[in-house]
């Protein structure tokens, strides 16, 4: 209602602006390709922004935000032996010391990748990567059974041979479908399948260099099996990965610094682990978006400026062959505030035009950019209102001095002009 009855009061002083910029065709259009071109880049460059954004939250989120992931270096040749001399590698026992001794750490699991030289069922046959968990490594990474129930602390306190199956190898191992039930063999083991997992749709297996997701190419059975009932290397770690849990009221950079501490002590001062926080690598992507997002705001803002001027220029120029006009509004009774209101509602209407134009120009370069670059891209509507508002508002910034320079004309002097 409001609207209409603003739309309804200012329409003639819109349909002169409107006949105006028609007036001025070419004029208009080079005015508008600062403003098309500012707009445009602000929507392209945001929306790829929050692209990345969700894009990282959601690799973040296959690793776990609250997570640590301790990881075993394992040295070459010589170096490995002298190591083992003082540490035996990340193990079980460290995980227990670990959740014994710091209070914060709310759930662990182990990893051990199992060499496979051998896995099939009576239906096909997988090179899918075998690995060794802890009951607690499905919650830690948020995976979920698609069909059938995950194996329990039972199962891996009992030695079950019992193994949990990704999508694509439970399609590879059992074309026909129904996994859950059946019996895989990996290496000289058999295992009945309890569970297939859930495919999750993580945007790329790759997060800063270290490896996300991937589970849908593998095949999970108790890590007390894999560690008693299959082979392991000698002078290998126990575990080649161990996941943490980190309690909410620590941070999770805090709690690495205390748990790097404790393994250094436990292995006699050898540097055979590594912490990751992904915490901090989310931290990382965003500042690196951070600084992204505010160099090409500097760019599009300069582009707007640069269009704000332009309207600026086309307006003075206006005013000049409208002198004539002018002076005979204001002959007829035309206060100054008419003449600058006119005026402006013309700097509008330019700026809206822009505004429009560039947010189909911002949202064909995002899509370009996703096609041809492979990233990924978000949509605000309230970043694309916020963008027109600013194009709109730098517009009648600048449309102020051309509409205050018209309204304080001489009326006799620019009647005279002709």
């Amino acid at each position: 209602m409001i609207l209409s009855e603003i739309a309804r009061k200012y329409w003639p002083d819109m349909s002169l602006a409107l006949g105006q910029l028609v007036h001025h065709r070419l004029h208009s259009a080079l005015t508008l390709l600062g403003m098309v071109f500012g707009v445009g880049a602000v929507i392209a460059m945001l929306a790829v922004s929050e692209g990345g954004k969700r894009q990282a939250l959601a690799m973040i989120e296959g690793m776990g935000v609250r997570n640590l992931i301790v990881e075993a270096t394992e040295p070459e040749g010589s170096e490995r032996k002298e190591v083992r001399k003082h540490s035996t590698g990340l193990s079980v026992a460290d995980a227990m010391a670990i959740a014994d001794t710091l209070p914060f750490i709310q759930m662990w699991a182990g990893i051990r990748m199992i060499h496979s030289w051998d896995l099939y069922s009576h239906q096909g046959q997988s090179h899918a990567e075998v690995w060794a968990v802890s009951p607690a490594y499905f919650e830690l990474s948020q995976l979920e059974a698609a069909e059938g129930s995950l194996f329990n602390t039972e199962d891996d306190e009992g030695f079950a041979q019992v193994a949990v199956l990704g999508g694509t190898s439970a399609r590879q191992l059992f074309p026909n479908g129904n996994a859950v039930g059946q019996t895989v063999k990996v290496n000289h083991l058999w295992l009945s399948v309890v569970a297939v997992l859930r495919d999750r749709q993580l945007p790329d297996d790759q997060f800063q260099g270290f490896e996300v997701g991937g589970e849908s190419d593998r095949v999970y059975m108790p890590l007390q099996t894999g560690l008693k009932r299959q082979k392991v290397e000698a002078w290998d770690s126990e575990l080649q990965q161990l996941k943490l849990q980190v309690s909410p009221e620590l941070a999770p950079a805090t709690a690495a610094s205390a748990v790097q501490h404790l393994l250094d002590r436990r292995h006699g001062g050898q540097k055979d682990t590594s912490i990751t926080v992904p915490a901090r690598l989310l931290a990382q992507q965003q500042q690196t978006q951070q600084i992204f997002t505010i160099v090409m705001s500097a760019v599009a803002g300069i582009s707007l400026l640069v269009g704000g001027i332009g309207i600026m220029n086309i307006m003075l120029a206006s005013v000049m062959e409208r002198r004539s006009e002018i002076g005979l509004l204001r002959a007829v009774g035309a206060r100054e505030i008419d003449v600058v209101r006119q005026f402006l509602i013309e700097a509008t209407m330019i700026a809206l035009a822009g505004a429009i134009a560039g947010v189909v120009l911002g949202v064909v370069i995002a899509y370009g950019i996703a096609a041809f670059a492979g990233w990924a891209v978000a949509w605000s509507f309230f970043v694309i209102i916020l963008a027109v508002v600013v194009c709109m508002a730098i517009a009648i910034g600048f449309g102020v001095y051309p509409a205050l320079t018209a309204a304080q004309l001489d009326p006799v002097a620019a009647l005279q002009s002709d």
